[in-house]
């Protein structure tokens, strides 16, 4: 059994055009936020453009706010499926911490079709 995003469906939605607002953003990181077990660092990326828009009175995106904003889409075009967990495959615990929060994630690796799938057991 195998769970990740439909391909089909991900291509149907084009990626909105770069908020101007702080509701486009809200709209932005609702949308994406569906899928955001699929999304690398999405915290940080919707805390850092949540930010950008409330320091600044006009809302000008940043280069950096802009390549945060093009990352869910990317994170999302290659996401990996996610399976159910085979006690057979050795498990990988992954770790990280800093000085906004810690966490860990125990993992398997598969190889299929030469791509890694990763399942979060």
């Amino acid at each position: 059994m195998s769970l990740g995003i439909d391909k089909n469906k991900l291509a149907a939605v084009p990626l909105k055009p770069i908020p101007q607002t702080k509701k486009e953003i809200q709209s932005f990181l609702g949308f994406v936020g569906y899928y955001k077990k699929h999304i690398k660092d999405f915290e940080k990326i919707a805390k850092y453009l949540y930010k950008v828009f409330d320091q600044q009175k006009v809302h000008e995106m940043t280069k950096e706010a802009v390549k945060l904003y093009e990352e869910p889409e990317k994170s999302l075009k290659n996401s990996p499926l996610f399976l159910m967990e085979d006690w057979k495959l050795p498990p990988k615990l992954y770790i990280d911490a800093c000085g906004e929060g810690l966490g860990a994630a125990l993992h398997q690796t598969k190889i299929i079709n030469d791509k890694p799938v990763e399942r979060k057991i």
